[in-house]
């Protein structure tokens, strides 16, 4: 049986997706991200999911950073639709509620309740994590925001139904892996994800780029993070639709390598349906 790891606690968001993409695995529930990769790695785990975006709070903190130098590989993507309840202790009401605990993420994307409550909030390692912490101290003055199963998990009630503040908050998530497995070619719509350095003269992130526009590659992102304390030049992560073997995005590549001292194919996956659809799963 597969065993997928991900960042938080059963009845999370990523628990969530984790059971979509891969129904009947055996969950590795971890308490970060690098723990998470880490489980792959060392083969405590066959697959990883881990967000990397989300539509109103943008980019997940780290992840950037750690898929370049976590050795694993992209092998698929996944969009989830966000939905938070409100949630207390059994007999908790709205006028009980004092404060509110959850993800720093869940806590920006759920800004219009707490404005209107009032409410001291709390920031958790998980939104899951929130509910069990608010089981655990059964005292009505205390809520969580939390994903709908984790009210069933940890025993609370729903005091408030769906209290994102956007209806279409979307997450994106990853499945990595320590082989490569890229999507073969022609095979429908692909994405690819790369890493890359660039070299240090000027222009050169212009340079480099510029083979995605002449050769109309699109590139739907690039995040730029930089290693250690020095002033080095930044590396890149990036994402573009399109496989590496296809003639326009070969060429485009060429002249990316031409720019850059290192230039590493991350992953080459199916473009997941909520790309054209805008419906997530």
């Amino acid at each position: 049986m597969t065993t997928v790891a991900y960042q938080g606690e059963p009845g999370s968001n990523s628990a969530a997706a984790t059971q979509q993409l891969f129904p009947g695995c055996t969950e590795l529930p971890c308490t970060g991200f690098e723990q998470a990769l880490d489980a792959v790695t060392l083969g405590t785990a066959d697959q990883a999911v881990i967000p990397v975006d989300n539509s109103a709070a943008g980019r997940v903190a780290d992840v950037h950073r750690l898929l370049p130098e976590s050795g694993l590989f992209v092998r698929g993507e996944h969009f989830l639709a966000i939905r938070f309840d409100l949630m207390g202790v059994p007999g908790a009401t709205l006028g009980d509620i004092e404060c509110v605990r959850s993800h720093v993420h869940a806590l920006g994307q759920c800004r219009k309740v707490l404005r209107e409550g009032g409410w001291r909030t709390l920031v958790s390692d998980d939104t899951a994590g929130a509910a069990r912490e608010v089981a655990e101290l059964g005292d009505v003055r205390h809520a969580a925001l939390a994903p709908p199963a984790a009210a069933e998990h940890y025993g609370l009630e729903v005091l408030r139904p769906a209290v994102e503040d956007d209806p279409d908050n979307t997450t994106r998530f990853v499945v990595l892996s320590r082989d490569a497995d890229f999507a073969p070619v022609g095979a429908g719509p692909t994405m690819t994800s790369l890493f890359f350095a660039v070299r240090n003269i000027p222009s050169a992130l212009y340079k480099a780029l510029g083979g995605f526009a002449s050769s109309a590659v699109n590139l739907t992102k690039i995040e730029s993070y930089q290693v250690g304390a020095g002033l080095s030049s930044s590396r890149f992560y990036v994402e573009i639709e399109g496989h590496p073997d296809e003639p326009h995005v070969a060429l485009a590549l060429h002249e990316l390598r031409f720019f850059s001292t290192e230039v590493r194919i991350l992953g080459v996956y199916p473009a997941h349906p909520h790309r054209r659809s805008g419906v997530p799963a």
